[in-house]
């Protein structure tokens, strides 16, 4: 989170037409966007978000108000649900250093406290930050600006030694645009090396904590914002800087939406050598499906650690609660957001295992007819329908581990984004509108698009046509798909 609570929201995205759009999916009137092709037994499945994660060895979390604690239906929710805590604003530099070597905790430690008593874990945000300064530090620059940095940052973790499970150490570093380079900030100009001197400092003031680089707006792999970052990691790893996590702050909204590639930038700073976690999830709009894909992509990658929302309830989010922002509405009752999380928890990864599985028909539940290619064709473009399942070849996909739904040497292929959108075979190119989630409530989506696998006009016969849309949960959007295992 880059500021109080009482902020304004356009103080914190500053957002421009030179990004890249990309579709977020439409939310349908359940979309219930779960996780794997074999659903979890009932009897295994978890109730809250927080066991829900804890099955796949991750967290799921969200950001506490001091200030809120007092309210029972608050504190209710948040020690029923969630497994690790992060303080909104009770640990940043202006709360925990108000005047230059004063430091205070009392706020941060009621945070801490509460979480502990609870049995949570606590992530610390944030150490470094360009913003939420106190007017001392504000005022200084060059040297002394860089000594107050590090004693900042000794004085903060000295006093959470060994408490804390992984600390921001240094907070939105770099510029938004077309750059890749970094945010001008009073930090900055006291010379590039000071993202390795906080990191360097956190390692020996708290040799236990992770430490993670968090920032905004890095969830698209094809930014330069994402990849400045990117580069800089890779840095530090090549040249033993301590570095153990980057947090993905995935704030996404209609100018800053969740992209395809997300999947892709998670795996690729994984590949680095660092954890990754998303650390202040919040979905302007609240769609089900965005949040059940999020939650996919993360327990695709073996090296997410896990999730926190930003605000437990709508009421509760630094949007505001017109944003609709999180998974429980501002009375405290669970949203269609929240049964996608926790469904898609309990399902486990979407990722089929190394090598893909074996072929298996997709047959619609519906009409009880199979995805088939027409005559067993193989010509780019041939659309796919609904037939009487018959075991042979044109009726066999195979899932591979990059999401694809392969017949022979095809790939199962939307035409489009939008709704009506063709369902067709084309030549595999490893492009997102051929990727897909076998969720374990029976739908299947389009990882680039977000919607569903759809019967056209609901239809039931042979030569129905198939398309993508918007997610409802009737019956022409849910199939079952009995791949043996490879």
């Amino acid at each position: 989170m880059r500021v109080n609570a009482m902020s304004p929201p356009t103080a914190r995205r500053p957002l421009g037409a030179r990004r890249r759009s990309l579709v977020i999916g439409a939310l349908g009137a359940l979309g219930l966007i779960t996780a794997m092709a074999t659903a979890v037994p009932a009897d295994a499945a978890a109730s809250t978000l927080g066991a829900a994660a804890a099955q796949s060895g991750r967290y799921f979390g969200t950001a506490i108000a001091a200030g809120r604690l007092g309210d029972s239906a608050y504190t209710t929710i948040a020690g029923r649900e969630f497994d690790m805590v992060t303080a909104e604003n009770e640990m940043k530099i202006d709360a925990t250093e108000p005047n230059r070597g004063q430091f205070t905790f009392t706020s941060g430690d009621r945070v801490y406290n509460w979480a502990v008593q609870n049995g949570k874990r606590v992530r610390g945000h944030t150490l470094a930050w360009h913003s939420q300064q106190p007017g001392w530090m504000q005022s200084l620059s060059g040297s002394s600006l860089r000594q107050a940095m590090i004693d900042h940052i000794n004085g903060v973790m000295g006093h959470y030694k060994g408490k804390i499970y992984a600390w921001d150490v240094v907070n939105e570093a770099y510029a938004d645009g077309n750059s890749g380079g970094r945010r001008d900030s009073n930090l900055q100009r006291t010379g590039n090396d000071w993202i390795e001197v906080a990191f360097r400092t956190a390692r020996a003031a708290d040799p236990a904590a992770k430490l993670c680089y968090n920032d905004y707006n890095i969830d698209n792999w094809s930014w330069a914002k994402t990849q400045g970052v990117y580069n800089m990691v890779r840095d530090f790893k090549a040249r033993g800087v301590p570095i153990d996590c980057v947090g993905l702050q995935s704030h996404f909204n209609s100018n800053s939406p969740y992209p395809g590639n997300y999947r892709t930038t998670l795996q690729s700073f994984a590949a680095l050598g660092v954890d990754v976690q998303i650390t202040e999830l919040d979905i302007q709009g609240g769609s089900a499906t965005t949040y059940a894909n999020v939650v996919n992509d993360c327990l695709a990658v073996p090296r997410c650690a896990g999730i926190s929302v930003w605000g437990v309830r709508d009421s509760d989010s630094w949007l505001g609660a017109g944003a609709a922002p999180l998974l429980f509405d501002g009375n405290g009752n669970k949203k269609a957001a929240y049964t996608a999380v926790l469904n898609a928890l309990n399902g486990g990864g979407t990722t089929p295992p190394p090598g893909g599985g074996g072929a298996g028909q997709i047959r619609n539940t519906a009409s009880g007819r199979c995805v088939d290619v027409p005559n067993s064709s193989t010509t780019d473009g041939t659309a796919v329908q609904l037939w009487d399942c018959n075991g042979q070849s044109n009726q066999q996909w195979t899932q591979t581990t990059a999401g694809e739904l392969k017949y022979g040497g095809k790939c199962l292929d939307a035409g489009g984004t939008g709704n009506g959108a063709k369902i067709q075979i084309y030549s595999c190119w490893g492009g997102d509108n051929q990727k897909w989630r076998v969720n374990s409530d029976g739908t299947i989506v389009g990882v680039q698009s977000g919607l569903c696998l759809d019967a056209v006009g609901g239809g039931t016969g042979n030569g129905t046509g198939l398309q993508l849309y918007s997610c409802w949960g009737g019956g022409n959007q849910k199939w079952t798909y009995n791949a043996s295992a490879a």
